[in-house]
């Protein structure tokens, strides 16, 4: 069924929910706090300030199950090639999971295993080298992953080695992560699935000539050989394969950072927790099913509701990089307009995904939130345990979290218009009982299944990209104009080149 007809229903129930206040519906129900709830694993997960009632919770569960999700869900397990534009599968789950069912999925989660057995050696030789610091270079899903764990995750007495990223071009970046390290004793890891990558491998160059010799320099990538053309020895590359796109291989050998930083134990209990979630969606039912209902609510917020942005609420210093991680996950991922058969997809596909931690963000972007002519449905986290010692401070912390949660359903009446809330923002708010890897890669793992979900509603394909490669192109095409060997053919570039060389 075309996503048009198959969301027209939603329609008709918004314009009745929509008429009921969001305060009003969670009033007139008074079990809602409990049954709009679920837990899996460490993760308290509670849906009751979603703008949607029982009936409306029944056409969405209705929608998961006329789409097929369980069998959808299925199809990623058995390495079947959900990635049809590319011709490929999306194994991501068996870099994490035994819940293989099939030859492929077998094999992957074979050679997965493997891979972790060569990156415990890598581990080992780097920390015993008495390597101090290790420089991560890579970007997009080969940078932001690894740097939300080690950001997350990083004991607060320090991490066995310390890990540094680098990302962006602008050779400003470079500058500033390698200020104050000691080449001597750093390492650098160059992650890149194609290991053509033209950031990645300009920052690998200013890494090599900054370490003066190629015996502390690591590939990790799916093209073995470039990497071995680059000059990286064969026992310092870390293997990545075509079935696990960028955006979801952190749970591979681009998790070396992870496992620098945080241990191999601690790096294996990021998977145990992603695999705990990967089961749960595999085999609980939509209803029971904490992925689908975090995706379905997010079709009825975008397609019933018309709601164009959604916000990502960690109330947690050391989670403030899940927004810039979910951002590329989901607007990657769902940034799509046409249908797997290359038809118009029809209706609105997926919201603007932005964010930061809390408290930071009460007194920037809150106002916004809270009195702004738009409605941003947010995903709020807190974590129950902090590690920390400052008891106080953590009350301070969680009252604010649950206390924003509350203004933006309730909101507030007042005879000034300008101290008045309106109220009727939707949120989910989800509890982590303590932030452990385990905890983390559930809750990870848990956005990642959520993306696919919403994939299959709108029949698009969540695993390819091809939104970023035309932007590529332009730029190696501009290279040589930028330096004075050619002209562009742009109008506009071309005024703008001369802009630049008249500077």
């Amino acid at each position: 069924m075309d996503p048009v007809a198959r969301l027209s229903p939603l329609r008709a129930e918004a314009a009745r929910v929509l008429d009921t206040s969001l305060r009003d519906l969670i009033t007139a129900d008074p079990g809602r706090p409990r049954d709009f709830a679920l837990r899996v694993g460490p993760i308290h997960a509670n849906f009751a300030r979603q703008h949607l009632d029982r009936d409306v919770l029944k056409a969405l569960f209705a929608l998961g199950e006329s789409t097929g999700f369980h069998e959808r869900v299925a199809a990623l397990f058995t390495g079947e090639p959900v990635n049809v534009t590319e011709g490929r599968a999306a194994l991501h789950t068996a870099l994490r999971s035994a819940l293989v069912d099939g030859v492929t999925a077998a094999e992957s989660h074979a050679l997965a295993r493997m891979g972790r057995e060569a990156m415990r050696e890598v581990v080992d030789a780097i920390v015993a080298s008495g390597v101090t610091d290790v420089v991560s270079v890579g970007i997009g899903g080969s940078d932001l992953g690894p740097r939300l764990v080690v950001d997350a995750l990083t004991p607060s007495d320090g991490p066995r080695v310390r890990v540094h990223f680098l990302s962006n071009v602008d050779g400003h970046a470079a500058q500033r992560v390698l200020a104050g390290l000691d080449p001597a004793r750093t390492a650098a890891l160059l992650i890149s699935k194609s290991f053509g990558t033209q950031e990645t491998l300009l920052n690998g160059r200013v890494l090599r000539d900054w370490l003066g010799d190629d015996a502390r320099l690591y590939g990790i990538t799916a093209k073995p050989d470039r990497a071995a053309e680059y000059g990286i020895a064969a026992e310092r590359i870390l293997p990545m394969w075509d079935w696990v796109g960028g955006r979801y291989s952190l749970w591979s050998a681009v998790g070396l950072p992870i496992a620098l930083a945080i241990g191999m134990d601690g790096f294996q209990a990021l998977l145990d927790g992603a695999a705990l979630m990967d089961e749960h969606v595999l085999r609980e039912p939509v209803e029971r099913n904490l992925a689908a209902w975090h995706a379905l609510t997010a079709v009825w917020n975008r397609n019933a509701l018309g709601l164009a942005s959604h916000a990502v609420l960690p109330y947690d210093e050391r989670l403030r990089l899940l927004p810039n991680y979910l951002q590329q996950l989901v607007m990657e991922s769902l940034g799509k307009s046409v249908r797997i058969d290359g038809s118009p997809v029809g209706v609105e596909t997926v919201p603007v995904w932005w964010g930061g931690p809390g408290t930071d963000t009460q007194h920037s972007f809150f106002q916004a939130l809270h009195q702004g002519s738009t409605v941003v449905p947010c995903d709020f986290i807190g974590i129950v345990r902090p590690d920390a010692p400052h008891r106080e401070n953590h009350d301070a912390l969680l009252s604010n979290l649950l206390a924003q949660a509350e203004a933006f359903a309730n909101g507030q009446d007042s005879e000034d218009p300008h101290r008045r809330y309106a109220g009727g923002r939707p949120s989910t708010m989800f509890l982590l009982d303590a932030l452990t890897p385990a905890s983390l890669g559930a809750l990870v793992a848990m956005y990642e299944h959520s993306v696919y979900l919403q994939s299959v509603v709108w029949d698009i394909n969540a695993f390819d990209q091809f939104g970023v490669e035309l932007g590529k192109q332009i730029a190696n095409r501009l290279l040589p104009v930028v330096r004075g060997e050619a002209e562009a053919d742009d109008p506009v570039t071309r005024a703008l080149v001369a802009e630049l060389r008249g500077v």
